[in-house]
Order: structure tokens, then C-alpha cells, then sequence
């Protein structure tokens, strides 16, 4: 999209910010003004790109190559949690790891604000979506994600969350059995089913022990994974957290039990030859795509003021999702308890 009779020069309205639809005013005239502030030309074109926590465009700019500008949800995280992120990325890229790591202004700033938004630029990167049936893209995938972990052990993080029971299981799944999104004769079933769930989880994470956390790149599902010509390139840090290092790991893995044991075996063939792996986390790995749905779900109710996610998720005002919401959420109950997939 080209705007019409932008020449730059700042926002063109007052910007006004509620809770419920947190970018209504950011509009393609503004977008363009927060991009001139860091002092670039944009040349008027805008893609607006996948994305719903934050808004993220793709912005022509004068003489030079696009850039991808990402906007962050007002009230979401502190200026401080977003330069955790901003860090961790750069000292990736610093590393010589395949990282979309934010741009740096002359004077050593990466988050910008302008027009109301918080902000950061991105180079542009091109890429495909990754096949991850090949033992060697795996086996790839675990040396680069060994050498990510290499660096997040240097330090923790001090502003970021981390992945714990009560705020991925827990909280997300009081906020669904409150909300009236969930159909009244399907919340016994949930609040059983979660309660269960939850029970099952914290026993996992019992039998696994204390274990070594971490920086972690925090969701390293294949949609955050490109592959150019010269390999997987990893991108969006925003949900990078404090963690047991198999939570970085477990999202490359599907299929059944099989399928999942050869796609491990791969991974941790690559990972150790960086890394050591504490085989007990693999008593975490089904615990934490438990969480992963449970949490899911509670970020939809929990963002359903904003327009953009009924719109992309209108299936959740349906019961037959919630049925098969709850029917998931019980298979993973056995998913659980069942013996961790043995790889050593």
C-alpha cells in the first residue's frame, strides 16, 4: 500500500490509546512519521505483516532496502523487558548466530518511541518456511540452538518472565473458566479437565527435578524459524524467557511417539555437540506442550477486546472449538503420564 500525500514531517493527529484496541490509532501516516523519527526516508509503501500481539509492517524506504517495523502492545512490557529482548538478540547476532536482531541508532538506542508507540526496526530478511522432516535440518537446528543456549547461560534475564506452572497454566486457565466466551455447559468439563491437567504437569515437573534455566529463545515453533541459502534463520524474540533449555527444543518435534523419539534423537545429536543435555528435562517435554495449550487459549480470552482477534480467531466463539479444546486438553492428560521418550 502506497499512502497518499505523505512527504513526512511528523503524525498528523493526536493519538488516543485505550486498553481494548490498543493500535487504533496507528495509522499508515503515523506508521510512516514513527519510522522518519528514527531517522529514515520512507518512501510511502506499507505491507502490514502476520502478527497479533504486536503490529508488525514492512516500510519502503528511499535509496535502501525495506525495513520491518514493530510496533509493541502498549501495557504489555516494561521499556526494560523489550531491551532484555532487544540485548539477547544482539548478542546472538554478535555471536555469528543466524538471529533477526533489532537495529541500532548512532547513538546505541534500539527502541524508539514516537506518536503514543514504542517501537524497533528491523532489517528485512527473506526466507521459506522450513521442512523439518530431514534428520540433517534437525541435527542442524540442535548445534544452532545449543550455541543460543551457550549464550543465554552467560546471564539471566532480570526483567523478562519465566516459564512457571502458575503463569502459563494456572492463571491462563482461571481467566478461560471466567470468561464468557467459554459455553456454560462445557465449564464443568474445562475446570475438570484443567484442574486434572495441572495436577499431571506439576507431577512431571516433580519427577524432573531441579533443573538448569536459562535464557531461552521461549518459542521456537517452525513459524518463527526461516531458511534462506545459507541455512535456518531465527527470528522473533519477543516471548524470550527464563527456562529449562528442552523448551527450546520440543516445539521442533511432532507426530506420534515414534516420529517424535527418531526427530529427538536428531536434535540432541546435534545439540550436544555444542551442549550437554540433562536427559530429565525430557520428563518436562509433554508437560510443556500441555502449557503451551492451556496458555494459548487464556491469551485469546485474555485479548478478545481487541478487534484483530476475533477477527482471526472466530472459531472461539463457537462451542464445537471448545469441545475440541477440552477433548485435546484430556489427551494431554495421558500425554503426561506417560514415560518420557527415551532417547539415552
Amino acid at each position: 500500500m502506497r499512502v497518499p500525500g505523505h512527504h513526512g514531517g511528523g503524525a498528523r493527529r493526536a493519538l488516543s490509546v485505550v486498553e481494548s484496541t490498543p493500535y487504533s490509532g496507528l495509522e499508515p501516516a503515523l506508521i510512516l512519521a514513527c519510522v522518519e523519527s528514527a531517522n529514515f526516508r520512507p518512501d510511502g509503501h506499507l505491507l502490514a505483516l502476520n502478527s497479533y500481539e504486536n503490529r508488525v509492517y514492512q516500510v519502503g524506504v528511499e535509496d535502501a532496502a525495506p525495513l520491518i517495523a514493530k510496533f509493541y502492545r502498549p501495557g504489555r512490557w516494561s521499556d526494560e523487558s523489550i531491551l532484555e529482548e532487544h540485548t539477547f538478540a544482539l548478542e546472538l547476532a554478535e555471536n555469528e548466530l543466524p538471529v533477526v536482531a533489532p537495529l541500532v541508532d548512532e547513538t546505541g538506542e534500539s527502541l524508539h518511541r514516537h506518536g503514543g508507540y514504542r517501537f524497533a526496526l528491523f532489517p528485512r530478511v527473506g526466507g521459506r518456511a522450513p521442512e523439518l522432516e530431514g534428520e540433517d535440518t534437525l541435527t542442524w537446528l540442535g548445534r544452532l540452538m545449543a550455541r543460543i543456549h551457550a549464550v543465554g547461560r552467560v546471564k539471566p534475564f532480570r526483567h523478562r518472565p519465566e516459564l512457571t506452572i502458575e503463569r502459563f497454566g494456572t492463571e491462563p486457565s482461571r481467566r478461560v473458566a471466567e470468561s464468557p466466551l467459554l459455553p456454560e455447559p462445557m465449564r464443568p468439563a474445562y475446570v475438570r479437565v484443567t484442574g486434572e491437567l495441572l495436577e499431571v504437569i506439576g507431577a512431571a515437573f516433580e519427577r524432573a527435578g531441579p533443573v538448569s534455566k536459562l535464557r531461552l529463545h521461549g518459542d521456537c515453533h517452525p513459524g518463527n524459524l526461516l531458511w534462506t541459502a545459507n541455512g535456518p534463520l531465527f527470528v522473533d524474540l519477543d516471548d524470550c524467557l527464563t527456562g529449562p533449555a528442552v523448551q527450546d527444543l520440543w516445539m521442533l518435534l511432532s507426530g506420534d511417539r515414534e516420529d517424535r523419539t527418531a526427530q529427538l534423537l536428531a536434535v540432541l545429536e546435534g545439540y550436544e555437540q555444542f551442549s550437554d543435555f540433562d536427559p530429565r528435562e525430557l520428563h518436562l517435554l509433554e508437560a510443556l506442550r500441555a502449557l503451551r495449550m492451556v496458555h494459548h487459549a487464556g491469551w485469546i480470552i485474555a485479548r478478545w477486546d481487541d478487534p484483530a482477534f476475533p477477527a482471526a480467531f472466530p472459531w472461539v466463539g463457537e462451542a464445537r472449538w471448545w469441545e475440541d479444546h477440552v477433548a485435546a486438553l484430556s489427551d494431554q492428560i495421558e500425554a503426561c503420564a506417560e514415560p518420557p521418550l527415551s532417547v539415552f
